[in-house]
C-alpha cells in the first residue's frame, strides 16, 4: 500500500492505493483519506489490508467452508471421531515438534493411538504429547468460550506435569524469543493487552470472516506472549478452536514448514503489519484445503 497526494487546484487530497494482480492483469483499489493525512494512518492501513484480503479471498474460503460443512453433516458420528483423532495426532506432533519435542511422528502416533511409550525419549515430551491430545479434543467437545479463563486452563492442563511453576500463570517477568528480534511486551503490560485482546475478540467474533479471525487470534495472542513458555502451543490451540467452532476445516502448521511460518511472524512483527501473517495463513490454508473441494477453487494469483 502507498499514500498518493493529488492536487486539484490549490487543494491536496490524499488516497491510499493498493495494486494487485488478477487474471494476469494489474488492478488497483484505493481509499480516500481526506485533505489531511489521518493520525491513525497505520491503523487504517492495517484495517484496509484486512478488508482487501477478505474481498480477495472470501469466495474461495467460503467454498472450502461450505464443502466441509456439507461433508461433515453426512459423515457418521463414529467416522467424525476417528477423523478428529487422526488430526489430533498430526496436530500434536507438529505443534510440539515446532517447540522442540524430540518425538517422531511415528512415536507420537504409537503413543496417542496405541499407548506405546517410546523408549529413550524425555518423559516431559511424552507427557506433553498426551496432555496436548487431551486438551485439544476436550476443547473441541466443550461449550466453553474463548476467554482468559479458557486459555489459562488450557495452559495449566498442558504443563501441570512438566512445568508446574509456570502452568496456568500469566508471566511476571520478561522473556525473549530465540532467533527473533521481536521483543514481547513487558509483564506490566500483559493484563491490559489480554483484556484488550478478548474485548476485540468478542466484538468481531460474529462479523469477521472465520479464517481471517483464526489467523488474527493466532497473531495477536502470540504477539502478547502471555506465558513464560508454551505460547505457540496455546495460540495454535486457540486458532483451531475458532476454526472448529465456526465449522471450518482446522489447520495444522507442519514442522517441516516452520521456516516460512516463523518468517511470516517475524516480518509481521518487524513491519508492525499483521496483514503479512494473515496473507501467509490464508494462502497456506487454501492450498491445504482447496484440493479437497474441487479443482475450480483457486486463490487469486499474485496475492495482496
Amino acid at each position: 500500500m502507498e499514500v498518493q497526494a493529488r492536487r486539484r487546484g490549490r487543494r491536496t487530497y490524499y488516497y491510499l492505493t493498493q495494486s494487485y494482480r488478477e487474471r494476469g492483469q494489474v488492478r488497483k483499489i484505493e481509499w480516500y483519506l481526506g485533505r489531511k493525512l489521518p493520525k491513525d494512518l497505520a491503523e487504517k492501513k492495517s484495517q484496509w489490508r484486512l478488508d482487501f484480503l477478505v474481498r480477495q479471498w472470501a469466495s474461495a474460503l467460503d467454498q472450502v467452508g461450505r464443502s466441509h460443512q456439507k461433508n461433515w453433516a453426512k459423515t457418521p458420528a463414529s467416522v467424525r471421531e476417528k477423523e478428529l483423532e487422526t488430526f489430533a495426532v498430526r496436530f500434536t506432533y507438529d505443534t510440539n515438534r515446532i517447540e522442540g519435542s524430540s518425538l517422531t511422528f511415528h512415536e507420537t502416533a504409537s503413543l496417542l493411538m496405541d499407548g506405546v511409550t517410546p523408549s529413550h525419549r524425555p518423559m516431559s515430551d511424552v507427557r506433553e504429547s498426551l496432555a496436548h491430545r487431551q486438551v485439544f479434543l476436550g476443547a473441541l467437545h466443550s461449550d466453553t468460550q474463548l476467554d482468559l479463563e479458557t486459555i489459562l486452563r488450557w495452559h495449566r492442563e498442558l504443563f501441570s506435569e512438566t512445568k508446574p511453576r509456570l502452568a496456568g500463570q500469566v508471566r511476571s517477568y520478561r522473556v525473549g524469543i530465540s532467533g527473533s528480534q521481536f521483543e514481547p511486551p513487558l509483564p506490566i503490560e500483559l493484563d491490559l493487552l489480554l483484556d484488550e485482546f478478548f474485548r476485540w475478540y468478542r466484538a468481531v467474533e460474529k462479523t469477521l470472516h472465520p479464517v481471517i479471525l483464526a489467523a488474527l487470534v493466532h497473531y495477536r495472542l502470540v504477539s502478547i506472549h502471555p506465558f513464560g513458555d508454551g505460547n505457540g502451543r496455546v495460540t495454535r490451540l486457540a486458532m483451531n478452536f475458532v476454526l472448529h467452532r465456526k465449522r471450518f476445516p482446522m489447520f495444522d502448521i507442519p514442522y517441516v514448514g516452520r521456516s516460512s511460518y516463523y518468517s511470516s511472524l517475524e516480518r509481521s512483527h518487524s513491519a508492525r503489519d499483521e496483514g503479512i501473517f494473515v496473507r501467509w495463513f490464508v494462502k497456506r490454508y487454501l492450498k491445504e484445503n482447496t484440493r479437497r473441494v474441487s479443482d475450480r477453487v483457486r486463490p487469486t494469483r499474485g496475492g495482496a
